[in-house]
């Protein structure tokens, strides 16, 4: 009886009930009419960024196999492995001596033929040659002519020409040997720049975009890291592996690069725009995350979704509208409704220019 008596004589002192909230018709504790000094931050928007990595494959922007265009015996071979060459430059010589001259016979026929058919015009209208006879002998000049070409085709197809700049490859031609249209010579590949092949998850097959910037980076030298660009997207899904192919252009100035290198693939695909928040103003309850945002100098409860993690920074899925202030410090003493008040303007302004400058 006497325990009774003293727990309600302490419960109905006015001490006590001066340190208990008060509570509303409704039954609802009713926020602190005193102001809450808390630090602010304006909420701003960034695209959500998932980065992809993969393993590519190099080759030339340009390369081919050279083969003879005619058979013949090689008379020269003016090149070296991984020798620099010109467009246009003779690489490898065949015998020439009859294409010479059957291009010497056709021009002797060409003579021929001009002649006659000047003969002809001279005379033309005087009735000495039928009209018949002229018109042939145009045709005879037109058909010489016509030879000559194809004997100096023939005769510039005994040289094996380089089709573009670049660097060629080994070859196991030598003065002497007899080759054919199926001989590969060598190799020439343009190595100003190289196309990476490499492999995509069909989930991002909608957000790759010819143009978007790439990263390689080679395996065995950390110092070897070049940027290019997206250049050639795949039309189709591998139904097995579930991936697609992407090719990126990448630049070879310093020709460090070779084709057929294995380099490691980095890109940043950006996706839609969602509020970023600190991580310290996320709190967590019992139906999930949420934050303090402040309107009308009161706070406001807000549920968020966290969408992806930055370094200190969250991405979150929220109605929230663009510059809104939220609490980034203050945060457990927060309650609906709550009044607030900027802890210290220039501290304010301090903290919210240094977390402007974290990364």
């Amino acid at each position: 009886m006497l325990v009774a008596m003293a727990i309600a004589i302490v419960a109905l002192s006015p001490g006590f009930l001066k340190g208990r909230s008060s509570v509303n018709p409704t039954g609802q504790r009713s926020a602190d009419a005193r102001p809450t000094p808390v630090i602010l931050e304006p909420v701003v928007f960034e695209a959500e960024r998932t980065r992809i990595e993969a393993v590519g494959t190099s080759r030339a922007i340009r390369s081919v196999t050279l083969h003879p265009a005619v058979a013949g015996e090689v008379t020269a071979v003016h090149f070296k492995a991984n020798q620099a060459v010109s467009t246009g430059e003779v690489l490898v010589e065949l015998d020439r001596r009859d294409a010479e001259l059957a291009l010497a016979l056709a021009k002797v026929q060409v003579e021929d033929a001009e002649r006659l058919v000047n003969r002809y015009e001279r005379t033309e209208g005087h009735g000495a040659f039928t009209p018949s006879t002229i018109d042939s002998a145009r045709t005879t000049l037109e058909a010489a002519r016509i030879a000559e070409q194809r004997a100096m085709v023939a005769l510039a197809d005994r040289s094996i020409k380089a089709p573009f700049a670049g660097f060629v490859g080994m070859t196991e031609i030598e003065p002497g040997d007899r080759i054919d249209l199926d001989t590969a010579i060598t190799t020439l590949d343009d190595r100003s720049k190289l196309l990476v092949r490499f492999e995509v998850p069909e989930l991002f097959f909608e957000r790759l975009t010819v143009g978007d910037r790439v990263s390689i980076a080679s395996w065995t030298t950390r110092d070897m890291q070049v940027e290019g660009r997206i250049v050639d997207i795949g039309a189709r899904i591998d139904p097995v592996s579930r991936t697609f192919l992407v090719r990126a252009q990448v630049p070879n100035p310093k020709d460090r690069l070779r084709p057929g290198m294995s380099f490691r693939v980095s890109l940043e695909l950006a996706g839609p725009a969602y509020p970023v928040v600190p991580e310290v103003a996320v709190q967590w309850g019992g139906d999930g995350a949420y934050i303090w945002a402040v309107q009308d100098a009161k706070a406001r409860r807000v549920g968020v979704a966290i969408v992806q993690r930055r370094a200190g920074r969250v991405l979150v899925d929220a109605k929230l509208e663009d510059g809104i202030l939220i609490v980034v410090e203050g945060v457990q003493r927060m309650r609906e409704g709550q009044p607030v008040t900027l802890l210290d303007p220039q501290a304010g302004d301090d903290a919210f220019l240094a977390r402007r400058r974290t990364p």
